[in-house]
Order: structure tokens, then sequence, then C-alpha cells
């Protein structure tokens, strides 16, 4: 029985009957095939979880990449406004609105980052739950990005206005600048080609190298300085710009210009030398044949001649040494001065003759003086009466005065005996006619008011 029970082995191992040994051996074999199934099947959830992790996470990029270019887009249109539209109301609210929006759209962006780094999908091995984790945050992240670009677009739709204006606007400043640095570039080649025909021109140098900073503030664009200082700071240049051209252009003109005068003015310098030579002849004929009253204010005239003709020949060498030094400027100037005195000597010069031609005249005949005096004092009065019954005595009342005055002038003449002053005569005369001329110079004025 105990042989047919068991087998005794070698050193006292009871050997199992082999029966048995079948049993636990398929027993065993059934255990880890059932095991090998199950981890099959976990493995391909498991991969399956992943994939849609990883189309969520491409699906999340995909939005980012779509509202980070439409986010360029609305930079660029903003970027439009901030240049080219004047800073009103609606535009700091667009301002204002766009720097809100773009706080909320960085927040969402920070949120799908940190979706993304929070799990490594590509990782061989994930913890428990990571996957679906990963999954419901990357769709969630997609979902925010989606909703402001939604937001977002609807944001560049209403900027839309303001976005035309200004690019209506900056339209404007590309030609204005354009021109503006044409007309500097005329500028400096019209100053080259002035210091090529040997002229310095300081002056317009100056004047363009002060122009250096606004073109560097033109360069700078609308973008920084505003559409209106632009296209203000544009035509200002172009303007500055033209009148340097204009003026490097007309100078070689100008320099022959002084030449010219100086060399007319040296000219008529030695005029008033000759013709002051006549002056002291004159004085001498009227002071023997005519009261002292009649020439003493021309007492000093050949003194005055000649000091305003060595005056004037020193002004020209002022002007001769400027025009040199191409001071333009201080050459006109001196170039006026001579020009003052010798009109200034060759009208006192000239009054001298003058004087005593007509003190020969009154002298040969002083009626005829009365005479004209009286012509216009009755013209006058005439004109005075035309239409009336009695003188307005606005009227009346000078030409009343000044026969009065031609009847003493008259008077004071015969009762002078032999040397009569002919000069208070003849001023007292045109004293007359001046008044006669006055008066009608009123009535008419009246009649054409009427």
């Amino acid at each position: 029985m105990r042989a047919a029970g068991r087998t005794q082995g070698f050193a006292g191992v009871v050997l199992l009957p082999v029966a048995l040994a079948w049993v636990l051996a398929g027993a065993a074999a059934g255990s880890f095939s059932g095991g090998g199934g199950g981890r099959s099947r976990w493995r391909r959830g498991d991969e399956a979880q992943r994939a849609a992790a990883v189309a969520a996470r491409d699906e999340a990029q995909e939005a980012f990449y779509e509202l980070d270019s439409a986010q360029r887009e609305l930079e660029l249109a903003i970027e439009t406004v901030r240049a080219g539209a004047e800073q009103g109301a609606a535009v700091r609210q667009a301002l204002a609105d766009y720097q809100d929006l773009r706080g909320r759209i960085d927040q969402v962006t920070v949120g799908y980052l940190d979706a993304l780094d929070s799990v490594d999908l590509e990782a061989p091995e994930l913890p428990p739950g990571a996957t679906a984790q990963a999954r419901q945050r990357l769709e969630q992240a997609k979902r925010e990005l989606a909703a402001k670009q939604t937001e977002l677009a609807n944001f560049l739709s209403r900027l839309q206005p303001l976005v035309r204006h200004a690019e209506a606007q900056l339209i404007k400043v590309v030609p204005a600048v354009e021109q503006a640095k044409r007309a500097l570039l005329a500028a400096s080649g019209a100053l080259d080609a002035v210091r090529a025909a040997g002229l310095r021109a300081d002056d317009l140098a100056g004047r363009l190298a002060e122009l250096g900073p606004e073109l560097t503030r033109l360069n700078e664009g609308a973008s920084r300085h505003g559409v209106p200082d632009t296209l203000r700071r544009a035509q200002e240049v172009a303007r500055l710009a033209d009148g340097i051209r204009a003026d490097a252009e007309q100078l070689p003109e100008r320099a022959r210009e002084i030449d010219r005068r100086v060399s007319s003015l040296r000219t008529r310098v030695q005029a008033l030398e000759t013709k002051a030579g006549t002056v002291e002849p004159t004085l001498s004929e009227l002071r023997r044949r005519f009261s002292a009253a009649c020439w003493q204010d021309l007492q000093r005239v050949p003194q005055q001649a000649a000091e305003a003709g060595r005056a004037a020949q020193d002004r020209l060498v002022e002007a001769g040494r400027a025009r040199d030094e191409q001071r333009w400027a201080d050459a006109t100037a001196a170039i006026g001065t001579v020009r003052a005195l010798l009109e200034t000597a060759d009208g006192s010069v000239a009054a001298v003759a003058e004087r005593l031609r007509r003190l020969n005249e009154a002298a040969r005949d002083p009626q005829a003086e009365v005479q004209r005096a009286r012509f216009a004092l009755r013209d006058a009065q005439r004109l005075a009466m035309a239409g009336r019954q009695a003188p307005d005595p606005r009227h009346a009342g000078p030409l009343d005065a000044a026969v009065e005055r031609l009847d003493r002038a008259v008077a004071s003449l015969t009762a002078a005996g032999r040397h009569p002053d002919y000069w208070h005569f003849l001023t007292e005369l045109d004293g007359v006619r001046g008044t006669a001329a006055e008066v009608v110079e009123l009535i008419r004025a009246e009649h054409a008011h009427r």
C-alpha cells in the first residue's frame, strides 16, 4: 500500500505521482496563459489613449499657430493705426482695448505651453492616467486658443475703419517724404555747382546742414513721429531745401549783379565829383546877384557833396571786399548806403543850380509866377462854387487865406526895393499853389464819395 501510495526517492525526498505532476503542470500553464492575455489588452488601451492625447496636442498646436498668425496681422493693423491716425479718443480706446486683449491672449498661450510641457507623450513609459490628463488639458487649451482667435478676429473687424483712415493718411506720407529728400538732393547738387564755380556759399552750406536732423526724423518714419508731424516736417524741409537750391542757383548771377552795381556806383561817384565842381561857381553867382536870404541855406552844399563822395568811396571799397569774401548781405548793405549817399548829394548839388534858375526867372518876370499862382487859386475857387450858391467854409477858408498870402508876397517884393528876397517870394507862391491843390483834391474826393 505504501509502495503503491508514494515512492521513496533519494535522500528522503518524496516523489509525487506522475499524474499529479501533470495536473500541477497544466494548472501552472493555464495560469501563465491567462496573465499574458490581460497585459496585451492593457497595452492596446494605453496606446489608444496616447494616440488620442497626441491628436489633441496636434490640434492645440494648429490652433496656436493660427492664433499667432492672426495676432501678427492684428499687430500690423495696430501699428498702422498708431502711425497713421490722429491720436483721438477712438484711437486711444482702440489701443487700450488691444493691450487688454493681448494680455488675455498671453495668459491663454501660457496655459497652452504648460499643457504641452506637462506630459512627454513620446516617452516609452508614462504614469497611469498621465495621457488622459494630458489630453484633457490640451483639448481645453485648444478651446481657449480658438476662443481668443475668434475674439481677435472680431476686434480686427471693428478696427478696420481706423485702419483704412490711417492707411489713407500714410499714403500721403511717402510722396511727401520723397519730395523732401529730392529737394535736399537738389539743394546739395546746386551747392556743389556753386563751389565748383569758386564761390564758397558758407551761409547756404550752414542752412543745409541745419536740415540734417530733420532728415533723420523723416527717415525714422511716421510710426515714430506720427503722420501729422511727419507731413509737416516733410513740407517744411522741402520748402527750406527749395529755398537753398534757389539761392544757390542765383548766387553766380547775384555776384555778377553786385559787380555791376559797384562799377555803376563808381561811375556815379566820379560824376558827383564833376558836378560838385560846378557848385562853388553857382554859389558865387548867387552871392553876387541876390540877397543872402536867397542862398544862405546852400552854403554847406560843396562841403556836403565832398563828404558824401568820400563816404561813398569808402563804402564801395567795403562792398568790393565783402563781395570778394562772399559776404553777400554785407555787400548789398554797403551798396545801399552808397546809393543813398549819392542820391542825397546829387539832390543837394542839383538844388543849387535849380535855385539859381528859379531866382533868375523870378527876377526877370515876377508877374509870371504871380499869374500862375492866381490861376491855380481861380481854378480851385470855380470848383468850390460848382453847383453851389455859397462855397463850403471848409473850402472857402483855405482859399481866402491863400489869396491873402499871395497879396502879401507881392507886396513884400515891391517894398523890398533894390534887394528883394526872391526866394521868400517864390516860397510863398509855392505855398499858395499847394493850398489850391489841396482844396481841389478835397473837393474831388467828396464828389467821388457821393
